[in-house]
């Protein structure tokens, strides 16, 4: 028996906010410039904060058409060993949601033309209420947009509710096992774009990505209402050039880059190397 996907009431959904507006507006300039989107993931904090802002607008000066914002957290359930060990680096030096909020606000000030998506964690951002105070403020930082890796549309009216009222878009995932029925629906409450997890499994750099992501990146494209961005395992050129090929309007890399910063943290530069070939594997 199949289940159908539930349906969404008309008044939820956050594609028509401010925030989604802009995450529209970046993947329509990579597109118009015959590219896919590159959005870098950097953790919030690691391996300290001035450093963590300075990885922030190395990324974002090498080519970044958004920025992804890693939020330390004590259970990040998505995450590999990469960014597991680099979020317990910026916690055990102090990092908070506060000092990640300064982060952002630095961050949007300094580089006010690309827009910042915070990742984080249903605890995090709306703990035992409604989320409306973190939504407030990652607004007033300069956030577009957030994801909320274990937060789920079924659950997630509330939040998006909040959202809207601060112009945050809330952009939801869809995985391989999720079903065509149930990627369609995700995608129609998703606000700037639809993440697309290319594996089963945790974030971390591969040597190569499924065999069958392609056929998944052209399945979840042709479903979706917004822009599909493709991350988990996005390591390589080569891994961007196949995902371009398939049709990603977007592509997330996260772990690779934590790596290439070095054991300490620190490589600022290398992990600018690696954002602008990346940028480059980006071209149709």
């Amino acid at each position: 028996m199949t289940i159908a996907a539930p349906q969404a009431p008309q008044s939820v959904g956050t594609n028509e906010t401010a925030g989604a507006r802009r995450i529209a507006a970046a993947f329509a300039a990579a597109h118009g410039a015959g590219r896919a989107a590159l959005i870098p993931y950097v953790v919030a904090g690691y391996p300290d904060a001035e450093t963590s802002f300075r990885v922030a607008l190395a990324a974002v000066d090498a080519g970044a058409d958004l920025l992804e914002i890693g939020l330390p957290f004590s259970d990040p359930l998505a995450d590999g060993a990469t960014l597991q060990r680099a979020s317990g680096v910026a916690l055990a030096a102090g990092a908070t949601l506060e000092g990640s909020l300064q982060l952002i606000e630095r961050i949007a000030a300094a580089r006010p033309a690309i827009p910042l998506v915070p990742m984080g964690y249903a605890n995090q951002f709306i703990g035992g209420g409604d989320g409306r105070e973190a939504a407030r403020r990652l607004s007033a930082a300069g956030a577009a947009g957030v994801i909320v890796a274990d937060l789920t549309p079924d659950e997630g009216a509330p939040f998006e509710s909040v959202a809207r009222d601060n112009e945050l878009a809330v952009v939801y995932l869809v995985a391989p096992t999720t079903s065509p029925e149930r990627r369609t629906w995700i995608a129609s409450r998703s606000g700037g774009f639809l993440y697309c997890v290319s594996l089963v499994g945790v974030t971390g750099a591969r040597s190569s990505l499924p065999s069958t992501v392609g056929r998944l990146v052209r399945d979840v494209t042709a479903a979706s209402p917004v822009p599909v961005g493709v991350g988990f395992g996005v390591s390589r050129p080569a891994h961007v050039r196949a995902l371009v090929r398939a049709g990603a309007d977007g592509v997330i890399v996260a772990s690779a880059l934590v790596d290439a910063l070095g054991p300490d943290g620190r490589d600022v530069d290398g992990m600018g190397k690696l954002v602008r070939r990346l940028v480059d594997a980006t071209r149709r």
